[in-house]
């Protein structure tokens, strides 16, 4: 009896002492009772050291296992909202279920603009990444750029293009609602990051898929910025003014005012640094850094709604733009089984001048009809002169000269019999271009089945007029007149060209429920489209090459060139070089689709077909045109997604479409108006198809916050219009003919990883890796010969690796990335490539308790394997921020920004195809420093809680949110 007792008690204290004492709940916005994931729950022991911790899962929900019996402090924070806390008592080793925990938004925390951040970094809902912006620190006063070039998968190119898990960013909004659309830019460069809490990255549906159902296949990526909850009522602007080293400038200013229904955003900046962000991505090889370019913006954007019943949308936007580029171009052209090189330097200066309106009008009169209507405006100058100066080799001049493009290697080169020709060019540009359209869309739901009709009609208009005048002066080395002297010869053109289009369009579309959740779409559209273009040409070559001797092109100075002619330039109009050409299409668009829908997967698929007729009239080198082509396109389509549960989705799409040859393409009309260019038509030109296969995968694993991402596309193209090349030795002049070809084909892969280490995510590991694969094809030829296939096949790989530890003042990120180029020319094996760009280095980010913040970012760009030793560079990039922040509020920030300390960025690019290989290098902004004055100014909430706005008490601090942060430039980007 004593035994069993005894086991009996030994068994009690075991249990008792494997209890697992958890602590639950689910936490909540008291505005909209909707769940907060990602929030930070943390069990602190008496003393306020922390017991345990952990993050909510999407639904808001927590389970936190208690160590021990015994009194706790349960602290709840997240970003923008007032800290939770509240004292339990856990004994008997039960578990203490709280139930719903509503958190109240923190207008301290708001003016304050930014907070700590123990947060994962990014989950996924279905089709939707969701990236929390606490989890990546930017430096003080920066905007929402700086803080997408932190996010994994995300890419912005040289032209500020945006790219995340390898799809284009079409569209941004905010809070769900439309922002300039049309101009990604914008929001980029003056949306601040201190007022965003998340972005979403999504597929959204056009207006029409949306409204009517039916699926048009006319998706656009978008990023969607939420604001900070508690901002969505009440006033802030944000005001940065710096001024730098080299006379560097910048100044932004925003202003935005929030009401229940209304939303209004105004924008203003001017700088001369590029509009060049700070850090963020360890300084990559020719990123964002083509020329010096200087920028002026307006812009104003409005959101009205009444909700389910009326929403207005619109913008207005001003540019005006100031660019001074000089590039140094090095070309290897495969034209051939001999070498043809050729370099290049260009200066060239430009201005330009646009304004921009759009807005979107959606009306509900009732439950089941819906009324759209999108007008849009546009209007333009631009402005431009350029001086460029060129020679083309048959060896690589570089193993023979240093400047191929000076004077003595130019005749260095010419005898040994190594330069071809070498020539001189300048210009004056000038453009008008004005423009205005709409869209009307009504929407009427027959039924609550999925029944529905709805028509859309479109239209748009564009008047444009531009002139130009270009010199250029050509010496011909293999060439030789009657003298026995080197060949030249003079082009020189003034060119007038107005140019009138519009189109519209009438598209009638229907649903019909066949089955419960099982639909047949029917839809019809007629196009008619029209382009006329009347160029008039004035010739006066061969003049001389001294003739304009003593002119430089200024802006629109084409008259102190037009006046040095003997006559009138009226007198040397050219009618065969002079070009009219008048397009008139007549589209039908006739599409049939199934869509099935199932609450655990969706599957479209359909076909369309697209009847064509194409009026081609045209003028030029003598000879008339009137030519008729009717064409058929088809185009099947596949769309199946898979839900396999909240968080995790896989979506295969397959897509078929077929292109026409354009008609100046199919005319069998020889253009050699550029003697080193001439261009031929192909009357036999077959139109190409191409198939088009994505897969796209995500899932989030709540359980380890891990979020994983996949996405494969493969492309194919049979016929594909490919310029066969006939290059010419003697002169270096190539003629070009359009000719289909087999065996253009792609394939990219892309991976990504992110997950917290430890349950506070304190520590974090990401990887992002992306394999791509491209067989390229093209026609070359020499002296006239049969012409040849060639194939460029390139392989890359390239992989980024980054892991940090971060808590509420210290932020620490190693960082790694490296990209291989493996490419194989068939015609031209010396030119093969096997390149290594590659990046190391670590950024940090140091909050101190005076409200002093230090960041910096050192980092290692390495180039290795490219056949031009000066390439094959290291360049160690150290930038440095510091920031003091004043007043109570912390509303006033004194920042300095060194960028490029070691004076070690370079700015060079490269391309490669079937047909060239292309080495640039710019001039550009790199090495200087920047001192920054920043205001903000924030009202939210209601009079009580503004009046609430005051520092807390010893009790609330290293507790709750936090005041402004700054610093963390992020890790290395691609080259």
């Amino acid at each position: 009896m004593k035994r069993l007792l005894l086991l009996i008690a030994v068994v009690t204290a075991t249990l008792a002492a494997l209890a697992q004492r958890n602590v639950t709940g689910k936490v909540i916005e008291a505005e909209t009772n909707e769940p907060l994931a990602m929030t930070t729950v943390k069990l602190l022991k008496t003393d306020s050291t922390m017991a345990k911790g952990g993050l909510t899962a999407t639904n808001g929900s927590f389970s936190i296992a208690a160590p021990a019996d015994g009194k706790y402090i349960l602290q709840v924070t997240c970003i923008g909202f007032k800290t939770y806390h509240k004292n339990i008592t856990i004994s008997g080793g039960k578990n203490m279920p709280l139930g719903t925990i509503s958190m109240e938004p923190d207008a301290i925390m708001l003016k304050g603009a930014t907070v700590t951040g123990r947060a994962l970094k990014v989950t996924t809902r279905e089709d939707t990444f969701v990236y929390n912006a606490a989890a990546y620190r930017t430096p003080e006063g920066s905007v929402v750029e700086e803080l997408i070039k932190r996010l994994p998968g995300a890419k912005i190119d040289d032209d500020g293009n945006i790219t995340i898990n390898g799809k284009e960013v079409k569209k941004i909004l905010v809070d769900g609602k439309e922002f300039m659309v049309g101009d990604t830019k914008t929001a980029l460069k003056n949306l601040p990051t201190s007022i965003i809490e998340k972005v979403k990255s999504y597929d959204e549906k056009s207006d029409l898929a949306r409204v009517s159902g039916i699926d048009d296949g006319e998706e656009q990526t978008v990023l969607d910025f939420g604001i900070k909850k508690g901002m969505n009522k009440g006033l802030l602007s944000n005001a940065d003014l710096s001024y730098g080293t080299k006379d560097r400038y910048a100044a932004r200013l925003m202003a935005m005012r929030f009401t229940d229904k209304l939303r209004l955003m105004g924008f203003g900046s001017a700088n001369n640094t590029n509009d060049r962000g700070f850090g963020g991505r360890g300084g990559r090889f020719g990123g964002g850094r083509r020329g010096l370019q200087s920028s002026k913006m307006l812009g104003l954007n409005f959101n009205y709604e009444e909700k389910d019943k009326l929403r207005l949308d619109g913008s207005v936007r001003w540019n005006h733009g100031d660019g001074d580029t000089r590039t140094k171009n090095s070309t290897e052209n495969f034209v051939s089984t001999e070498g043809s090189f050729s370099n290049s330097l260009n200066q060239s200066y430009s201005r330009s001048d646009s304004w921009n309106a759009q807005m979107r009008f959606e009306w509900h009169p009732d439950t089941m009809t819906t009324i759209m209507f999108r007008p849009t405006f546009s209007y333009s100058t631009s402005d431009g002169i350029s001086l460029s100066e060129s020679a083309t080799f048959n060896e690589d001049p570089y193993l023979y000269v240093s400047d191929p493009l000076a004077a003595a290697s130019i005749e260095q080169m010419a005898t040994d019999s190594m330069a071809v020709n070498s020539r001189r060019n300048s210009s004056i540009t000038y453009s008008e271009s004005k423009s205005f359209g709409g869209m009307l869309m009504f929407n009427r739901r027959l039924n609550n089945d999925g029944r529905n009709v709805t028509l859309r009609l479109r239209g748009n208009f564009g008047d444009s007029e531009s002139k130009s005048l270009s010199t250029n002066n050509v010496h011909l080395y293999k060439t030789k007149n009657m003298l026995g002297q080197d060949s030249t010869y003079q082009t020189n053109r003034y060119n007038l060209t107005p140019q009138k289009n519009w189109d519209y369009s009438i598209r009638a579309t229907y649903s019909e429920p066949i089955f419960k959740a099982t639909f047949l779409q029917f839809s019809y559209e007629f196009q008619y489209k029209y382009t006329k273009s009347d160029r008039s040409t004035f010739d006066f070559s061969n003049l001389g090459e001294n003739f304009f001797a003593g002119l430089s092109p200024v802006y629109r100075g084409w008259d102190d060139y037009l006046n040095r002619l003997e006559n009138p330039y009226t007198t040397y109009f050219d009618e065969d070089l002079s070009r009219f050409s008048e397009y008139k299409n007549y589209i039908h668009d006739i599409e049939v689709m199934m869509r099935i829908i199932r609450p655990t997967y969706n599957l479209n698929f359909g076909v369309t077909v697209m009847p064509q007729k194409t009026n081609f009239v045209q003028r030029y080198q003598g000879v008339t045109t009137d030519t008729t082509r009717t064409v058929t396109n088809i185009s099947p389509t596949l769309d199946f997604r898979w839900k396999i549960s909240k968080v995790s989705q896989l979506r295969v799409r397959y897509r078929g479409t077929t292109s026409q040859p354009s008609m100046s393409d199919l005319l069998d009309i020889t253009d050699d108006s550029d003697p080193l260019n001439i261009s031929m038509g192909n009357p036999g030109l077959k139109p190409s198809f191409t198939n088009t296969l994505n897969m796209f995968y995500n899932n989030y694993i709540e359980n380890h916050y891990k979020t994983l991402m996949a996405n494969f596309r493969f492309q194919t193209t049979s016929n594909s219009i490919s310029n066969m090349v006939r290059y010419d030795p003697e002169t270096g002049g190539r003629t070009t003919r359009p000719e289909n070809i087999n065996g253009n084909w792609s394939t990219r892969g892309q991976f990504l990883f992110n997950s917290a280490i430890d349950s506070a995510g304190l520590f974090n590991v990401s990887t992002n890796t992306e394999i791509r694969y491209t067989n390229s094809v093209g026609y070359v030829s020499i002296d006239n010969q049969d012409s040849q296939k060639n194939t460029t096949r390139s392989t890359s790989f390239e992989e980024e690796l980054t892991a940090g530890f971060r808590n509420d003042w210290f932020e620490f990120e190693l960082n790694g990335s490296v990209e291989y180029e493996h490419s194989r020319n068939k015609l031209q094996p010396n030119s093969n490539l096997d390149t290594w760009e590659f990046a190391y280095g670590f950024n940090s980010n140091v909050r101190l308790p005076w409200g002093t913040e230090v960041a910096f970012d050192l980092n290692m760009n390495s180039r290795r394997g490219y056949s031009d030793e000066s390439l094959n560079t290291n360049e160690l990039i150290w930038n440095a921020q510091v920031s003091q922040s004043f007043l109570k509020g912390k509303n006033l920030i004194v920042m300095l920004q060194f960028y490029d300390l070691l004076h070690q960025q370079s700015n060079f690019s490269r391309t490669i195809n079937a047909m060239q290989r292309s080495d640039t290098e710019y001039n550009a902004i790199t090495s200087f420093g920047m001192l920054h004055v920043i205001y903000r100014l924030n009202l939210f909430g209601s009079k009580e809680a503004r009046q609430n706005m005051q520092p807390r008490g010893p009790r609330d601090r290293g507790m709750g949110p936090r005041g402004p942060r700054g610093g963390g430039f992020g890790r290395p980007g691609r080259f």
